[in-house]
């Protein structure tokens, strides 16, 4: 299975997926930009990323904890998710997100 992965750039990357992986590993192994920082604890917001409003009825609704990590990041919109909380399946092959801003990773000073 697949997903589709835009990133901070603006470039969509095809991320081979595995059933039961979350999306933000999946990233993550890929080695797109995520901070990722609690490493799928749902505890920091830093896996933060965009759903395409078509598959955010596929999704399960982001429980009581996800909501109140998505409230301490700036750049929050209806179709914010943690990456972490989203487990691959069969009905989301073919699922596109959008790296958030605040889950960019800081570069080292030159």
């Amino acid at each position: 299975m697949k997903i589709f992965v835009t990133d901070h750039d603006g470039v969509e990357h095809e991320l081979e997926a595995l059933e039961g992986w979350r999306v933000m590993e999946v990233i993550r192994d890929w080695e797109l930009p995520i901070k990722a920082e609690c490493g799928g604890a749902c505890s920091c917001a830093t896996c933060h990323v965009f759903v395409d409003p078509e598959w955010l009825p596929k999704l399960h609704e982001a429980s009581d904890e996800e909501e109140d990590m998505l409230d301490t990041v700036p750049d929050v919109e209806p179709n914010s998710r943690l990456s972490c909380q989203i487990l691959m399946s069969e009905e989301l092959d073919g699922l596109k997100v959008r790296l958030a801003p605040s889950a960019k990773p800081e570069t080292a000073a030159a």
